[in-house]
Formats: C-alpha cells, structure tokens, sequence
C-alpha cells in the first residue's frame, strides 16, 4: 500500500472512530508499526489528527460534545457489553446513580432487580426505569438538550440529599495524567458529587474514549473502577491500572 493510500486509509478509520489504536492501523494497513508511527507523526505535522498514546485521535474542541443522537449510534456493540456487565454489579435494595448518556441507558435493559432505588439525572433514564416500576429519583435543575441530562444548581442540591451504593457514570474523555473529563462543567460537578457520595465507584466507556480530554475534569483515576471493551493493547491496559475489559465480539 502506497503511502497516500495509508494516510486516505487511517483518516477515514479516524473518521468512523474517532480515536484509533496503532496495532488496529497495523492490522488494516498490513505496513509495520513503525511505519504507522510514522504516518501518524506526517498527519499530526499536517494537522489532520492529534497523536495519543497508543494511537491517534480526532482534533476536537474541548468543549465540544456530541448530541445524544450522534453519540447513540456509536460503538453499540461496546455499549451493550459494558453496560450488561455493570448492570450485573447492582444487588438487591443498593440505592445507585446512573449518570445520563448513551452507555448508562443500555444498563436499564440488564439491571437484575426492581427493588432498588435509583437516582439519575437523565430524562429518559429516569422514564425507563418508570416502565419497570422501579423507585426512581429525577435530579430537579436545567434540561440540556443535546444530552437530556439535569444539570446547574438544582441538580447539586437535589443530589447533595442522597447517598448511594453505587454509580455509573459515562465520561467523554479518559487519561491517565488529566483523570476524567466531560466537555460541561455543569455536568462534571453532578460527577464529582455523584462520585463524593457513592461507596462503590464505576465509570462507563469504550476504549475510543482513552487518551482523551475535554473541558471540565470530573476526578482522578484514583478508586474509580472503568469498565470498557477490548480495545486497549495490554500495556495500555496496565497503564490505566483498575480496569474491567470486557471481550467485545465484532460484527
């Protein structure tokens, strides 16, 4: 494959994905990895892409965020497998928060019990779990409509109420030198606080989300369990210390 062909090739891998990882260019390239080290170092000096570790990225805004539409459509695969998984960590009478975004609302499907309680700041979340006469608890504050989440100062003091078992959290960005990290800042303090006052701790994300940073930091890696999908090589894996990397099989 001509060089032209690679860079065409990983900018339109980078496209669909977002953020892709340096072995998965190997495998779709056929060229070496120092070879795809190179490309990505000629992209990122032409400004097409920003190298990450293990891979390259998109270049983003950081206070760019995508609408729940765009994002639902995105790694559904990944999504079912992680949230099926989370869901399976909820026990019976666990007082839990489920964050709003499009991994947390696959949980919804999978959650093994009815006889918890639930605090969200999602919209739809909170009408789902409506439908299976679950307790629900709907965050009061403004309605934001690119991701139907509750966020601003009554959604931190209606959450300042309650403590919980667990929470589930998406993330849009996750490093390992700038912790979490989601575009609004809004919305990273209903994190933090969901984080503050939960015993047990879990974020919810595919790997594109990895060696990405946004706006606002929501909390360092530090007691935060991920759970994510298979896209991680495995010295990123150790990196990135308490991981759950659940096997993703591909369409």
């Amino acid at each position: 494959m001509l060089t032209p062909e690679r860079h065409q090739l990983i900018l339109t891998l980078l496209k669909e994905k977002d953020v892709v990882r340096i072995h998965e260019l190997v495998e779709a390239t056929g060229a070496s990895e120092s070879t795809i080290r190179r490309d990505l170092s000629e992209l990122e000096e032409q400004r097409l892409l920003k190298r990450v570790h293990g891979g390259a990225s998109t270049i983003q805004n950081k206070i760019e965020e995508p609408t729940i539409l765009e994002k639902a459509v995105r790694h559904e695969r990944e999504k079912i497998a992680i949230a099926k998984y989370a869901a399976g960590l909820v026990k019976e009478r666990d007082s839990i928060f489920i964050d709003a975004g499009t991994t947390t609302y696959q949980m919804l499907h999978y959650l093994p019990y009815d006889n918890i309680v639930v605090v969200t700041n999602g919209v739809d979340i909170a009408l789902q779990l409506i439908k299976r006469n679950i307790k629900t608890i709907l965050l009061g504050g403004e309605l934001k409509a690119a991701t139907l989440s509750l966020v601003g100062r009554e959604a931190v003091k209606s959450i300042s109420q309650y403590r919980f078992d667990k929470c589930f959290l998406g993330m849009n960005g996750i490093d390992k030198h700038h912790g979490l990290t989601t575009p609004d800042p809004d919305e990273a303090y209903v994190k933090q606080l969901a984080l503050q006052y939960s015993d047990e701790r879990f974020v919810l994300c595919d790997s594109d989300k990895f060696s990405r940073v946004t706006f606002a930091k929501v909390g360092d890696l530090r007691g935060i369990t991920v759970i994510t999908d298979d896209g991680l090589c495995e010295e990123e894996q150790q990196e990135y210390g308490r991981l759950t990397t659940l096997k993703v099989v591909k369409a």
